[in-house]
């Protein structure tokens, strides 16, 4: 099969784009044919070998976590899904290899739903992790409840536009840190905007004079220190990004594969609950430039790489 793949450690331009060994499908595992794959900040601190702390790799290494696609061929011992299934998935192992930037993956059913049956393939790629990180936070972490004033950063992200959509949903008063020129999209989704930086606090005090009651930080260091003053008391305090917030008393989140939660998101999109704003596509042999343009920051929603086919039927 075509795929991209790094064989050690770097920047984009360790990226190649050629041919991969086909994926084994396991008696639990689904063959998937690919057709979007989101690109998501882990993927690129992934490459750099910023967790080679915690997951192992085993070069050469194909990225990517996010998917949506067709199953061509269950497993031996998989009922859940059938040839034909559009499916999405977050396709985490416990190691770095088998990943999705490339046209087919054996994904394990645990890590899978089926597809919001009114959204694109593109669209459908973005909400596995972000949507997975925002559900779990909220309904698990925080826990929050309605009336709740939930302080979300980075508001315009991946993780934070539907953070921001999933809070108004469950009845929550949403605040979200962003950009001014994203202000107008941060509005749209039913979140009130503040700009972030220097006199956060105070803007946000504005809003929330006696304090937010629950705190979902994506960006950690400073910006997590002054998410700890702005608690109300009692309040509750989550990073998905730094690790001393437990130092803050709050708790330190990392997504998992839970294909419960995610048929749920599934649900809440093809209600239009919760929509994934797609900012650009690449082709698959131009996964560097997505993740390039990932790595800037300045993503308001997703980037997504899409495996073109010919018009044939989806099987194996």
């Amino acid at each position: 099969m075509k795929g991209i793949s790094y064989s050690r450690y770097g920047g984009p331009d360790v990226l190649e784009y050629g041919e991969l060994r086909d994926p084994k499908v396991g008696p639990d595992q689904v063959l998937v044919k690919v057709r979007a794959a989101a690109v998501n900040p882990v993927d690129w601190k992934c490459r750099e070998g910023y967790l080679d702390g915690v997951l192992d790799a085993v070069f050469p290494v194909i990225p990517g976590w996010d998917v949506s696609g067709v199953v061509v061929q269950p497993g031996a011992a998989v009922t859940e899904f059938a040839v034909g299934d559009e499916v999405i998935g977050y396709v985490r192992e416990d190691f770095l290899s088998r990943g999705t930037f490339a046209e087919y993956v054996a994904a394990p059913v645990r890590t899978l739903a089926r597809k919001p049956r009114n959204r694109s393939f593109e669209e459908a790629a973005g909400l596995p992790l972000a949507g997975l990180t925002a559900y779990q936070v909220l309904v698990k972490v925080l826990e929050v409840g309605r009336g709740e004033t939930l302080l979300v950063h980075a508001a315009a992200g991946g993780v934070g536009s539907l953070a921001v959509q999933i809070g108004v949903h469950l009845g929550v008063r949403v605040i979200g840190t962003a950009s001014e020129r994203n202000h107008d999209y941060v509005r749209s989704l039913g979140g009130e905007p503040v700009t972030y930086g220097e006199g956060l606090a105070e803007r946000v005090r504005a809003l929330a004079p006696e304090g937010v009651d629950t705190v979902f930080d994506t960006i950690g260091g400073d910006t997590l220190k002054t998410s700890a003053n702005l608690l109300a008391p009692e309040g509750r305090l989550a990073s998905i990004a730094d690790p001393d917030v437990v130092g803050y008393g709050g708790r330190y989140a990392f997504v998992r594969p839970d294909s419960a939660d995610l048929t749920e998101l599934a649900r809440l999109a093809e209600e239009g609950v919760v929509t994934v704003h797609v900012q650009e596509t690449f082709p698959l042999e131009r996964a560097a430039d997505a993740h390039r343009l990932n790595q800037e920051g300045r993503t308001r929603g997703k980037i997504v790489v899409t495996v073109d086919w010919p018009d044939e039927e989806d099987t194996a």
